[in-house]
């Protein structure tokens, strides 16, 4: 089962932090000190990635809370996986990800924008000129 990767508790983090400012530069709020106290056990203990259900209940709604922020899909609007490739050129996502995106839990597809992110080749990625380019 995919976990929530650090990245993403560091980017929750940064997401209360700015949306719930601390009001004496000392104090955090509740999302951030919950995010914070996983994010803590995750460097302490040399892992970039935790399963959800170690998360506290207050951590993960936080989490969520921030997930629900993000774009819900990678998609561009072309698929070539509907043209038979394994892999969508377009969003970088394998075809079972597409066929299935509506069934993935919010973890499953964050587990899926990391590795699309860290592997950048799909069109998602690059320029339209670049891909002017590749046509040539």
């Amino acid at each position: 089962m995919p976990g929530i990767h650090i990245i993403d508790i560091e980017a929750a983090i940064n997401h209360w932090r700015a949306r719930k400012p601390s009001a004496d530069g000392i104090s955090l709020s509740a999302e951030v000190r919950a995010l914070a106290g996983m994010y803590a056990h995750l460097v302490f203990h040399h892992r970039d990635t935790a399963d959800e259900a170690d998360f506290t209940p207050e951590a993960l709604a936080a989490w969520h809370g921030w997930y629900d922020t993000t774009a819900d899909t990678p998609c561009i609007a072309i698929c070539s996986t509907s043209q038979g490739d394994e892999l969508c050129k377009g969003c970088g996502r394998t075809f079972e990800e597409v066929q299935h995106w509506l069934a993935m839990t919010p973890v499953e597809k964050r587990g899926t924008w990391l590795r699309i992110t860290r592997e950048a080749t799909a069109w998602r990625f690059g320029r339209y000129a670049d891909r002017a380019l590749e046509r040539k």
